[in-house]
């Protein structure tokens, strides 16, 4: 077993881990964000997708030992007593999600793609969302989600100040 200290969520969290823990199983089995999602544990689906210092990341592809002093933001760490993210607002008014077992991952990929693109493209919001599959819908309400969230105060932004230590 291996200690490590993460933040999650504004969350700070010890806890012993095997060295072969992946994230997700981490964050699902040990600290109950059930948020993010187990979709094909190979990084092809991007269901799992979180943020880890501010850049998204498959979590099906990281061991929990090398988040060890980082931050870590789920899907529940986005809305605030305040509401939801401006992302999942978006993705809620442009019906960007069917089943929505992908729109955990999706929503966390597309604010990682506003961050690198703070008023992209159609084809900029594509491309940034190309490892991230939806099995249910076009993408067509997803890119227009992503594109409204784009014209948002505050939409690449993730608060990292939720819960105290």
């Amino acid at each position: 077993m291996t200690r490590i200290t993460v933040t999650v969520d504004g969350a700070k969290y010890s806890d012993d881990v095997e060295p072969r823990t992946l994230l997700v199983h981490y964050l699902r089995e040990t600290l109950g964000k059930v948020g993010t999602v187990v979709g094909c544990d190979t990084s092809n689906c991007g269901a799992c997708t979180v943020h880890l210092d501010g850049r998204s990341v498959k979590s099906c592809n990281v061991l929990a030992v090398q988040v060890d002093g980082h931050e870590v933001t789920t899907i529940e760490g986005l809305a605030t007593e305040a509401g939801l993210h401006p992302m999942q607002e978006s993705f809620h008014e442009h019906h960007a999600l069917q089943c929505g077992y992908c729109t955990p991952g999706m929503i966390m990929q597309a604010i990682d793609v506003l961050n690198t693109h703070p008023d992209p493209t159609e084809e900029q919001i594509r491309l940034g969302l190309e490892g991230n599959l939806c099995r249910c819908t076009g993408y067509h309400n997803i890119v227009k989600a992503v594109a409204a969230a784009a014209k948002a105060p505050g939409a690449a932004a993730v608060s990292s100040s939720k819960v105290g230590d």
